[in-house]
C-alpha cells in the first residue's frame, strides 16, 4: 500500500496520464533490476571489505540498474513529454523499493521490514528523480550527456545517504541526514515545476 501511494503521489503531476501497463512494465523492470544489483552486490563482499567501497559499488550499481529498467519506456509512443522522464524514474524506482522491501520481510521479518519500508522507499524515488529530469531534458534537446549526469548526481546522493546511515545515527550524523533529505525533496519538487510548464506533448 505504502509503495502504491508514493507512486500516486508522484505520477499525480502528469497533465497526461501513462498508459497502466507501461507503468506496470516499468515496475516490473524495476524489480528485476533489484534482483540483478542483489547479485553483483553479493559478489562484491566477497572481493573487498572497506565499508565506503562497498557502499559506493552499491550506489553505482543499483542506480546504473534503475535507469536501465526506466529506459524501457524511451522508445514507447506513451514518453511523449519530459515530464515522462520523472514519472518513468521514480516507478522503475519503487519497483526496485518494492522488490527490496520483499525480501527484507521475508529475511528479517515484517517489523524490521516496516521501518526498512518506510525510510528506503521514499529514499530510491528520489534518488531517482535526477534521473528522471535528465532523461526529460534529453527527450526536449537530445543532448548526449543527460543521462551521464542524471546518473552521477543520484549515485552521489545515494552514496552520501547510506555513507550517513553506516552507523546508529546519533547526533553528529541527523543533521547532514535531515539536511540531505531536504536537499533531495527540493530538488525533486524542483524537477517537476519546471516540466509542469510543458502542458501539451511536443
Amino acid at each position: 500500500m505504502l509503495t502504491a501511494a508514493w507512486l500516486w503521489f508522484f505520477i499525480r503531476h502528469d497533465r497526461h496520464p501513462e498508459p497502466l501497463w507501461l507503468l506496470a512494465r516499468t515496475f516490473g523492470w524495476g524489480m528485476f533490476a533489484w534482483l540483478v544489483s542483489a547479485t553483483f552486490e553479493a559478489s562484491f563482499e566477497q572481493w573487498w571489505t572497506a565499508p565506503l567501497l562497498l557502499i559506493l559499488l552499491a550506489a553505482v550499481t543499483e542506480e546504473g540498474f534503475k535507469l536501465l529498467a526506466t529506459t524501457t519506456a524511451l522508445a514507447e509512443e506513451a514518453f511523449d513529454e519530459p515530464m515522462d522522464g520523472l514519472v518513468y524514474a521514480v516507478t522503475a524506482a519503487l519497483g526496485f523499493a518494492y522488490a527490496e522491501n520483499l525480501t527484507y520481510a521475508l529475511g528479517f521479518g515484517s517489523g524490521v521490514a516496516a521501518w526498512h519500508m518506510l525510510v528506503t522507499t521514499l529514499a530510491h524515488a528520489l534518488f531517482s528523480a535526477p534521473q528522471g529530469y535528465a532523461l526529460g531534458k534529453h527527450y526536449l534537446l537530445r543532448g548526449g550527456l543527460w543521462r551521464s549526469q542524471g546518473l552521477l548526481l543520484s549515485v552521489f546522493l545515494h552514496f552520501a545517504f547510506n555513507t550517513l546511515l553506516l552507523h546508529e545515527v546519533g547526533r553528529m550524523q541527523l543533521p547532514f541526514l535531515l539536511l540531505l533529505l531536504a536537499l533531495m525533496v527540493w530538488m525533486a519538487r524542483r524537477y517537476y515545476r519546471l516540466f509542469k510548464g510543458y502542458a501539451e506533448p511536443i
